[in-house]
C-alpha cells in the first residue's frame, strides 16, 4: 500500500501522544484532527487529503458521511413540510422540551419494520427507500397523529437512489483509501490504520446486511437533515485495516 508519507509525517509531529481538547459538539475531535492535518472545514462529498478519506475513531461507531435524500416527503413543495413531518412521523423528545425528531426509535432501518411503522428497503436496482405502513404502524394513538390520506402502506417517506450512493462512495472512499486515527485508554493518539479503498457494491452489501446504518439526528428548530450513514468499528471499520503505522 503506497501511503502518502506527508500524512504519516503530520501524525507524528502534531498528533501523536496528544490527547484532543475536550467539549464542543459532538464532530468537536474530527474537527480537531483534520486542522492537524490543515485540512479546512468543507462540505465536499471528497477525499479529506491526498485522496485519502481520514476517518477519527472518537466513539465507537464511525460515519459514512451525511448523506441527504434526493427525495423526500418533507421536502421543498411536497406533500408535507419538514415540521409536520417530524409530528407524524417522528417522536418528541421529554429532554429536549418534548422536541420533535426523526431519531432513535422512529428512525427507519433495514431489519424490519419498527413500532411507528417504518422500516428501510434496498430494491433490486440498489436504491435505497425508507417507507411508512399504516398496518405496522403500532403506536396506539396514531389516528390522532396519522392524517387519512397516508394511512396507506408502503408510503416512501425517503429515497437515496443508488447512482447518488454510489458517487458519494467512490468520491470519498474509492480513491487512495482512508486512515483511522486510533486512541489508547488515556485519550491519547498512538496509532494510525489504513484501509483500502472500497466502492459502492461494499456500501451496499453493508446496508443490506445492517452493518451500514441510517442514523438519523434530524429534528425541530434545526435546518440540518443529520441523515447520516455509519457502521459499528468493530464490525465494518478495523477489520478492514491492512496496515498500522505509528
Amino acid at each position: 500500500m503506497d501511503i502518502d508519507q506527508r500524512i504519516i509525517e503530520a501524525f507524528r509531529s502534531r498528533i501523536r501522544g496528544k490527547v484532543p481538547p475536550k467539549g464542543g459538539h459532538d464532530g468537536g475531535v474530527g474537527h480537531w484532527l483534520e486542522r492537524q492535518f490543515g485540512i479546512k472545514a468543507n462540505g465536499n462529498n471528497k477525499a479529506d487529503i491526498y485522496g485519502w478519506e481520514l476517518k477519527t475513531d472518537a466513539n465507537s461507531k464511525t460515519t459514512f458521511g451525511d448523506w441527504t435524500p434526493r427525495r423526500t416527503i418533507y421536502q421543498k413543495g411536497g406533500e408535507l413540510t419538514r415540521t409536520e413531518f417530524l409530528h407524524i412521523f417522528g417522536a418528541p423528545n421529554a429532554l429536549k422540551n418534548n422536541r420533535y425528531s426523526w431519531s432513535g426509535k422512529p428512525s427507519p432501518n433495514i431489519k424490519g419494520w419498527n413500532e411507528f411503522g417504518q422500516r428501510l428497503i434496498v430494491d433490486r436496482d440498489n436504491n435505497i427507500l425508507a417507507l411508512y405502513s399504516w398496518s405496522q404502524d403500532k403506536r396506539e394513538n396514531k389516528e390522532s397523529i396519522v392524517p387519512a390520506n397516508l394511512r396507506v402502506e408502503n408510503l416512501e417517506l425517503a429515497f437515496w437512489p443508488a447512482e447518488d450512493m454510489a458517487g458519494k462512495v467512490h468520491r470519498k472512499f474509492n480513491q487512495k483509501g482512508w486512515f483511522v486515527c486510533l486512541r489508547d485508554d488515556s485519550g491519547a493518539y498512538f496509532e494510525m490504520g489504513f484501509g483500502k479503498p472500497f466502492d459502492f457494491q461494499v456500501f451496499i452489501d453493508g446496508v443490506k446486511s445492517g452493518d451500514i446504518y441510517f442514523d438519523c439526528g434530524m429534528y425541530e428548530t434545526n435546518p440540518r437533515p443529520y441523515s447520516q450513514w455509519r457502521a459499528n468499528n468493530k464490525v465494518f471499520w478495523h477489520p478492514r485495516i491492512v496496515r498500522r503505522v505509528r
